[in-house]
């Protein structure tokens, strides 16, 4: 925990981009009966049966020091899915860093391992030498802020019935263009003397006496 708050505290350096990154998926829902247009003085009416078209994944990607974002949706969340988002942060997003100060949760799909199953290793290589890694802490997602960007996606874009892949990666593209259009930071105030008051029953009792 620590660690991840210790990279929150360091400036801004357009050599080492802060980037926070992390998933979800969405289920994708269809009508059975076509939603009726909203009348004046009367609301829309959606019928309550649908049809389940499966699932996406969505991998988020959050420059918060910057106002900065993009997501990638996909059909699956495999170690192949996961080592080409990498592939695409380095190569495509940051190509003129020296290093990417990555924060990501411990799920065993993003290791660094992952790279070696999907490209030669000479590439897989390459692309590790350019990230500096964080990992939250088991049970500690919160800490990671591209969990804050996926919760706003929910509520701001995806908590509705979205019934193909098309329209999502439309929906998706669509509020990312508009919220870093708007610049929209993430102002981390939780430092680490806050944790060492507010979380102090999660830190071991040091032995005074040996």
């Amino acid at each position: 925990m620590e660690d991840v708050l210790e990279v929150y505290q360091r400036p801004y350096d357009p050599r080492k981009p802060q980037v926070c990154f992390d998933e979800s998926s969405k289920q994708l829902v269809g009508e059975v009966t076509p939603s009726t247009l909203p009348q004046p003085g009367q609301p829309a009416r959606q019928d309550y049966e649908y049809v389940r078209n499966g699932t996406a994944n969505l991998f988020m990607l959050s420059e918060p020091l910057q106002g900065w974002r993009e997501v990638k949706v996909t059909d699956q969340r495999t170690k192949l899915d996961f080592a080409q988002v990498i592939r695409d942060l380095v190569d495509r997003h940051y190509p003129q860093a020296e290093r990417i100060v990555l924060v990501l949760d411990n799920l065993n799909t993003h290791k660094p391992a992952s790279l070696y199953e999907a490209f030669p290793p000479e590439e897989a290589r390459r692309l590790i030498s350019k990230l500096e890694i964080h990992y939250t802490p088991k049970h500690g997602s919160w800490l990671d802020m591209a969990e804050i960007e996926l919760g706003i996606l929910n509520r701001q874009c995806l908590n509705r019935r979205i019934p193909d892949q098309a329209t999502l990666k439309s929906e998706v593209a669509a509020w990312v263009s508009q919220r870093n259009a708007a610049y929209r930071k993430i102002d981390w105030r939780f430092t680490t003397k806050d944790a060492r008051i507010k979380l102090k029953r999660l830190y071991p009792v040091a032995n005074e006496h040996g």
